[in-house]
């Protein structure tokens, strides 16, 4: 996890920017997936989405970009 958030740190607001937009999607799929019955691989990956876009997002707002991290 730390080499994680060192890794999103170096990030730059944009490529936060594109990471959450993918997270989102794929959160979005996955809970889709979820919720029609579908057999999901490993169900635990939308806890680590849902967490690794919360880190994304409080780096975000640290560094004060707050107007693009509320949109969705």
């Amino acid at each position: 996890m730390i080499k994680e958030l060192k890794e999103l740190r170096s990030m730059s607001n944009e490529d936060l920017l594109k990471e959450l937009d993918n997270l989102r999607t794929e959160y979005r799929d996955l809970m889709t997936k979820i919720a029609t019955g579908g057999a999901v691989e490993k169900p635990a990956r939308a806890r680590n989405i849902r967490r690794r876009i919360a880190r994304i997002l409080t780096i975000l707002r640290e560094r004060g970009a707050r107007e693009y991290a509320i949109t969705r």
